[in-house]
């Protein structure tokens, strides 16, 4: 990932340009009957001009600090432990849910959502946890992006029952993080039905979560008849998470894209990163072109 400290000061090129151009050095007349004595060219002026520029635009990228971040680095994953916790039950099997491929089963349809969503949080240790009759952990968590899409590309219905333990889906997500050091752990629980299953009450594992400090969103999927809304606003607000609502793919999506606005805010801010600087490259170039105006200068003058 390649960028700048200070971008802003690019604001500034346009004025450079311009003010380059306007005070452009222009060769002065001179009545000499031997013009041959003097090396002062045309050429040699407009050199003069694009030494300058250079420089001068040289010295503003340097200034403007350009750098490298390997998000890969174990060093700069300073994100967040965070475990997506999907309903796998009997009622994830309808169909039409999908606003471009109505044949698509509401759990194929959040796959791909889900896919897509883990491969932008490369800072984060991400795991997946399936809840039915029973929870289990998918993927434990992990960093590896790429490994955790193609796990989740083998989950399939029916791998935890027909039912719905939303309950002993929270409290397996929170075994899942118990490994974590990380001192921001989220678990964002999707369902599609009501909880009525399990040994342990939604309650219980919202009230365990709490005591860990683990934050909780809760989304709602399909129509709003079919899950208890005022449930998952509950444990989403004990959890101090977020509620929200999906009434197709597409609603799915935008959900998945505001949850990691909303947590990219806890990641810690960009100063801590380490990064590679690298504004030794266009200050050498910079003093370069200034001393080929300086050469050019001399030159001129002889």
């Amino acid at each position: 990932m390649f960028g700048f400290e200070y971008p802003e000061l690019f604001i500034l090129v346009p004025f450079i340009i311009y003010c380059f151009y306007r005070c452009r050095e222009k060769a002065k007349q001179r009545y000499f009957v031997h013009l041959n004595f003097f090396s002062i060219h045309q050429g040699n002026i407009d050199r003069r001009f694009w030494y300058k520029l250079l420089t001068a635009l040289l010295l503003l990228t340097a200034l403007a600090s350009p750098v490298t971040v390997n998000p890969f680095d174990p060093k700069n994953r300073n994100g967040i432990a965070m475990v997506l916790t999907l309903d796998a039950s009997g009622s994830m099997q309808a169909r039409g849910f999908d606003s471009e491929d109505t044949m698509l089963t509401k759990f194929e349809s959040v796959k791909a959502i889900v896919q897509n969503f883990v491969k932008t949080r490369l800072q984060d240790n991400i795991g997946v946890v399936l809840f039915g009759d029973f929870a289990f952990i998918a993927t434990p968590l992990t960093y590896e992006k790429e490994a955790l899409s193609q796990m989740i590309e083998y989950l399939s219905l029916g791998m935890a029952g027909e039912n719905t333990a939303i309950g002993d889906g929270i409290h397996e997500s929170l075994v899942a993080l118990q490994s974590s050091e990380a001192s921001s752990k989220v678990i964002i629980l999707l369902t599609d039905g009501k909880h009525n299953s399990g040994s342990v009450s939604p309650k219980q594992a919202v009230d365990e979560a709490r005591s860990r400090g683990v934050r909780i969103y809760t989304i709602g999927m399909g129509r709003e008849t079919n899950y208890d809304g005022a449930m998952l606003e509950k444990i989403a607000k004990e959890g101090n998470g977020a509620f929200f609502n999906a009434k197709r793919s597409d609603d799915l999506k935008e959900v998945y894209e505001q949850i990691d606005t909303l947590e990219r805010s806890h990641l810690r801010s960009r100063d801590y990163l380490y990064k590679d600087y690298w504004f030794m490259i266009p200050l050498a170039l910079a003093l370069l072109f200034f001393l080929l105006y300086s050469k050019s200068r001399l030159e001129g003058a002889q």
